[in-house]
């Protein structure tokens, strides 16, 4: 199972830049040994306030029993604080899809259907968006969706996508059928030095 992973960090005040230091080599060595046993996916950092260590991370784990303990095995948890989201798999996902711009984003997609609308036509236009993910994902801009935990009444998705700039991304969203019943937000992301992805694509 996959999950999504808030990180923030707070370092105590009047820590030496020394011991601040030996944290981060020791955080990028135990990433570097989840990423080989394959739990440590992705790591990204969203945009940050000055000051702030924040960092997303994708963790595979058999249950969230595992999760913890791999979590509690990264040197810098004794000064942050961690928020999980469980992801279950999309049927549009795409897994393995490689970017075609530098820049990646992550978006949560809030869909309600108008009341009163025929299911025939829910149908249609879901079937049409399973289409269009194929197409985008060929192109290199769809790279990953997952169901985060909802309502019965709820279609939430959440999103990795690849595009040059906000611009580019909100074009691609416009072109998804299901884009005029769709609550957006749309988080853009820098690279993070531990992230797998880097020595893969290195």
């Amino acid at each position: 199972m996959e999950y999504l992973v808030d990180m923030t960090t707070q370092v105590p005040a009047r820590t030496s830049p020394e011991t601040v230091d030996d944290m981060r080599a020791r955080e990028s060595k135990r990433a570097a040994e989840l990423a080989a046993a394959g739990h440590l996916l992705r790591l990204w950092r969203p945009p940050l306030a000055p000051g702030q260590w924040r960092t997303f991370g994708l963790f595979a784990a058999q249950d969230a029993v595992q999760l913890e303990m791999v979590l509690a095995s990264m040197p810098l948890r004794i000064w942050r604080t961690d928020l999980v989201t469980p992801l279950t798999p999309h049927p549009n996902d795409p897994h393995g899809t490689r970017g075609c711009a530098p820049t990646e984003f992550l978006t949560w997609m809030n869909i309600t259907v108008p009341a009163g609308t025929p299911s025939l036509r829910v149908g249609e236009l879901k079937d049409r968006e399973a289409v269009r993910a194929r197409e985008l994902a060929g192109e290199g801009h769809l790279l990953r969706l997952w169901r985060p935990p909802t309502r019965p009444d709820q279609w939430r998705t959440l999103g990795l996508w690849s595009a040059r700039d906000d611009a580019d991304l909100s074009a691609t969203m416009k072109s998804l059928p299901l884009h005029g019943w769709m609550d957006l937000e749309s988080i853009p992301l820098s690279v993070h030095p531990n992230d797998p992805a880097q020595e893969d694509r290195a």
